[in-house]
């Protein structure tokens, strides 16, 4: 498939245009007129790169691409040293951040529930950020907790008594720590998202509603794999997911 064609493919499937975003979404850096063969993975990382280049890819699908807002302009240091990388092998860099989070089938958010086997009930928002399920039956907090620690193969952090009754779940996958609140007004039992800030426990303390911190990375391996999985399916691109450890 034409590089081109995949790029404005996907900026109509991931409605990129609706978003205000702290990076560019889309192709970042630009390779080979044609793609054959995908690697994904969550953060254009130098692992990721030299893993795509192994296996003879044409491009890399991500979640965390580069060039974010604020960031410093130079390049220089592990920047250069990235962008070298993928020069030099013509392989093309596909980010999509906010879209990716949002999108009704393939989102980060939607898909973080499938991993958890939770059918999403309803969103607390209007952008797809903050889904919410109605467990069949109330679970303590630590049995929650356990839950998602199964599903997503590490240990969270709960925060709230442990055995709080918890019929509804929200969550948003990444460093969403900042919409608690939202979930508080929502009355929802617990919030899940992949980071924690220090004002999170007074919240959690100090509301109805307990947290749990379940990881960045492992909130936010799903969607960049269902997306490879997407364009596989209809475009017929050898996809390739490679899972890097990441304990944050």
């Amino acid at each position: 498939m034409e590089l081109n064609l995949l790029v404005n493919t996907l900026a109509n499937f991931l409605q990129v245009g609706k978003f205000q975003d702290y990076c560019p979404n889309g192709l970042q850096v630009e390779g080979r007129p044609q793609v054959r063969r995908i690697v994904s993975g969550v953060t254009a990382s130098q692992a990721l790169i030299e893993a795509a280049i192994k296996m003879d890819a044409d491009a890399i699908l991500v979640h965390h691409g580069y060039f974010w807002r604020g960031e410093p302009a130079e390049v220089t240091g592990i920047k250069r040293q990235r962008l070298k990388r993928l020069l030099t092998h013509d392989l093309s860099l596909l980010a999509y951040h906010l879209p990716l989070d949002a999108h009704p089938a393939v989102g980060n958010n939607v898909q973080l529930g499938k991993a958890l086997d939770w059918p999403v009930a309803r969103f607390i928002d209007d952008k797809n950020m903050l889904p919410v399920s109605e467990l069949p039956e109330a679970l303590s907090l630590a049995q929650v907790g356990e839950h998602v620690s199964q599903r997503l193969g590490r240990q969270v952090q709960l925060l709230g008594d442990a055995q709080k009754q918890v019929r509804t779940v929200a969550w948003c996958s990444g460093a969403a720590q900042s919409y608690l609140q939202q979930a508080v007004n929502a009355g929802v039992d617990v919030f899940i998202s992949g980071e924690v800030s220090e004002q999170t426990w007074h919240t959690v303390c100090e509301t109805e509603t307990a947290y749990i911190s379940a990881g960045h990375h492992a909130t936010e391996r799903y969607g960049v794999q269902a997306l490879g999985q997407w364009i596989a399916e209809n475009y017929g691109i050898e996809h390739i997911y490679v899972e890097l450890d990441n304990p944050v």
